[in-house]
């Protein structure tokens, strides 16, 4: 299992967290850690999850969560952590 980051970013509306967990669960990717927030009506998610690269691709699992977003009107980004980490490195 790879630990994955994904952030969520859009104006709020009904259904973002529903739709991003919907497949992530069809997915089999779980979700270790999860913290949003809605400021001034704009709303903001990030989450820690597992993944199993054996199951799918990783750059075939981030279009897909991309398109999700396209359809419910917010930006998904997804990182291998490992990356995330060393980007964010002090």
């Amino acid at each position: 299992m790879k630990k994955i980051v994904i952030t969520v970013v859009g104006k709020d509306r009904v259904g973002i967290i529903a739709k991003t967990c919907n497949y992530l669960a069809e997915n089999d990717i779980n979700i270790l850690d999860i913290s949003q927030t809605i400021v001034d009506g704009y709303f903001n998610m990030m989450m820690v999850a597992e993944w199993d690269p054996g199951e799918k691709s990783f750059p075939v699992m981030q279009g897909e969560l991309e398109r999700v977003g396209a359809e419910i009107g917010v930006v998904i980004q997804t990182q291998l952590a490992d990356i995330f980490d060393k980007m964010h490195r002090i």
